[in-house]
């Protein structure tokens, strides 16, 4: 019995062995045999296997010729009680009146399977496959009740017959499930199943068949997203290479200048401290934007009586300022009117790619409230974004007028005490009129100009940190010699730090306007 038992083990193992080679060889060696092998089949049964090496008393498969059949073996124990059954594998049946009976052969098989044509690999543990080690006494026990419903090397295909519950062994959990991956996507067997679990490693599951959506917004999200240009400058441009950081931080503040608002949108710069820098703020702004957005923009000098920015903008095809234009008012309201109506009474611009209109240059005209509104809506007609510069005086009307159409407020300063001073006191002032002010406030952006010599260290430590904590941003504009000229403003002229410090400048300012669009009302 103990030989029986054992010689049972064994081959469950060589069935393991054989089960895993068959599934990681292209072609199986029980399909099709080696054409070179010419040995006969009974010869090679005759050989001996590698633990009959081991074991000269004793054979596997037959007894040795000089020991008798009922010699225990030399490895056995004597043992006083005789030793309890082995447990029945589930796939086999035993004759019990026939020591010399086949230990394969089901019962409910008619005929015997051809199982030594069909295992001569199993058989030879120590033949002519040179990647399989000899099977010696330390080798584990692949055999015996762990297999879970198959034969000796037979698959599902070849009409084993299943596991039942409580003969030989657990049934495979999972289903056949757990044991896809097989080659060419055969499902394993279940002795296979015992050693690969999760399917032979590298190879997944067939995936389930995903749902088309053939809605036009999951196509285009679907579309691939397209490749990013090469530099524009640098090395990297002569390199065909993609851009720095810099390059592309320019570039993302470029595209949010650029933003396409869902109507005209007004941006009001205002300081009450004269020479602080707002009117080249503003016309920074200007081109910055225009350039960014191609055109669409135009500069407004609000101030109720004279302002300077006549003096700091070419004059290209028009002397007009807003006082022709409001004598212009019944023409230029029609519904038949143009923009090239209108820009006969405005200064274009041709590097910053905007247009200028300037304030009176007399004293007998001064433009008060109503003149302001009718000015605003013509040019919200006509333009996308309006940059409007005020006047010094917080309680003309006009002024007042302008920060209730801002959407975005633009505080410019210098690091002095008395531009600084006029600045807060505006702040404080605002924050007294309402909601709508406290807004804008919490929405302005600080522009810092500095010309020669106007920088107080002591003013920057102390109110750097107020202006940022009141306002939305603080850019810093570098000192320009062609802005300090205090001529008309070129900004092919200017220097690239300046132009790179107006493009953040707009694109902070951009940002706030679309959080003043989104912000309910």
């Amino acid at each position: 019995m103990t030989d029986s038992h054992n010689s049972g083990q064994h081959k469950d193992r060589e069935a393991a062995a054989a089960e895993v080679r068959r599934m990681w060889q292209p072609t199986p060696s029980w399909t099709q045999p080696d054409p070179n092998d010419t040995e006969p089949a009974e010869e090679k049964d005759e050989q001996p296997d590698a633990l009959s090496e081991d074991f000269q008393g004793d054979s596997w498969s037959t007894p040795a010729a000089d020991q008798p059949v009922d010699q225990p073996a030399p490895w056995a124990q004597p043992q006083t009680t005789p030793p309890p059954a082995p447990p029945t594998p589930s796939w086999t049946q035993p004759v019990a009146d026939s020591a010399a009976a086949s230990w394969t052969q089901p019962e409910e098989y008619d005929e015997e399977p051809d199982v030594e044509a069909h295992s001569t690999d199993a058989a030879d543990p120590a033949g002519d496959n040179p990647d399989r080690a000899p099977a010696g006494p330390n080798s584990p026990v692949f055999g015996g009740s762990s297999f879970h419903g198959s034969g000796a090397g037979f698959g599902p295909e070849q009409g084993a017959a299943p596991a039942q519950p409580g003969q030989g062994g657990q049934p495979a959990q999972g289903g056949p499930q757990r044991g896809q991956g097989g080659q060419g996507g055969q499902p394993l067997s279940p002795a296979a199943q015992h050693f690969f679990p999760q399917g032979i490693p590298g190879q997944q599951p067939p995936q389930p068949p995903q749902n088309l959506s053939f809605r036009t917004d999951d196509l285009i999200q679907a579309l691939p997203l397209p490749r990013e240009a090469p530099a524009e400058r640098g090395v990297r441009s002569m390199l065909k290479l993609r851009p720095g950081s810099s390059e592309r931080s320019e570039r993302i503040a470029r595209a949010t200048a650029a933003t396409a608002f869902r109507r005209p949108v007004t941006i009001v710069v205002a300081n009450p401290k004269g020479g602080s820098g707002k009117t080249p703020t503003t016309l920074l702004l200007s081109g910055a934007l225009g350039q960014a957005r191609g055109g669409g923009v135009v500069a407004w000098d609000n101030n109720e009586l004279r302002g300077n920015m006549h003096l700091r903008t070419h004059d290209t095809n028009s002397r007009s300022t807003v006082t022709d234009m409001l004598q212009a008012m019944p023409m230029l309201t029609q519904p038949d009117a143009r923009l090239g109506d209108v820009a006969a009474y405005l200064r274009h611009q041709v590097s910053g790619q905007y247009d200028v209109l300037t304030s009176a240059t007399t004293t007998y005209a001064q433009i008060e409230a109503n003149d302001f509104d009718l000015i605003h809506r013509l040019l919200s007609r006509f333009y996308k974004v309006l940059v409007i510069d005020t006047g010094n005086n917080e309680g003309s009307s006009n002024w007042r007028e302008a920060m209730k159409a801002a959407d975005a407020l633009v505080i410019p300063i210098k690091w002095k005490s008395l531009s600084c001073a006029a600045a807060v006191q505006m702040l404080e002032e605002l924050d007294n009129q309402g909601p709508e002010a406290q807004r804008l406030i919490r929405r302005a952006v600080i522009a810092v100009s500095n010309g020669p010599g106007d920088v107080n260290k002591e003013v920057e430590k102390q109110l750097r940190p107020y202006f940022e904590s009141r306002a939305a941003a603080v850019v810093d504009i570098p000192t320009d010699m062609h802005i300090a000229a205090e001529g008309p403003l070129d900004h092919s002229a200017l220097q690239p730090a300046t132009r790179r410090a107006a493009l953040e400048l707009a694109a902070r300012v951009s940002e706030q306007v679309t959080i003043a669009l989104n912000a309910p009302r």
